[in-house]
């Protein structure tokens, strides 16, 4: 694939997540078989807001990971020729880190960076950015299979 953005549109078509859980609106910068930049648009209406936390809203971690997440299943679809017809199914999360909080009107940038795969399993580092400053980070791996 050579396309260097992918909108909203092409983005359901290679993931399964719909609203509330579609946590990408937008891909960037794809390096087939190396790297992407998943665009995450943070706002107030985000549902999980109402409860985290009420007066303080603040994305919960655990979704800054599925975002990374869902950007390196499109960074598979983006890398390989026989994905059509096929899932990426999340498998590990490993060396978790937060270090600033997600807020409502932040653009949270997934740069996501493939470490190695073999054969339908896959690994990869995660960086959440606000701003270019990291917040978030993690290494995670992740397995295609027939849907």
């Amino acid at each position: 694939m050579s396309e260097t953005e992918i909108d909203i549109n092409r983005i359901m078509e290679m993931l399964p997540h719909r609203y509330p859980f579609l946590m990408i609106d937008r891909i960037k910068d794809i390096v087939p078989n190396v790297s992407l930049v998943g665009i995450k648009n943070v706002t107030i209406n985000e549902p999980f807001f109402q409860g985290h936390f009420p007066g303080h809203p603040i994305m919960p971690g655990v979704l800054i990971i599925e975002a990374m997440a869902q950007a390196a299943g499109c960074l598979v679809f983006c890398s390989n020729k026989e994905s059509e017809g096929k899932l990426v199914y999340f498998m590990t999360v490993n060396n978790a880190k937060f270090r600033k909080p997600v807020l409502p009107g932040d653009t949270l940038e997934l740069h996501v960076t493939k470490l190695q795969n073999r054969g339908p399993v896959w690994k990869f580092h995660g960086e959440g950015k606000v701003r270019g400053e990291i917040v978030a980070e993690a290494d995670f791996s992740a397995m295609m299979r027939d849907r």
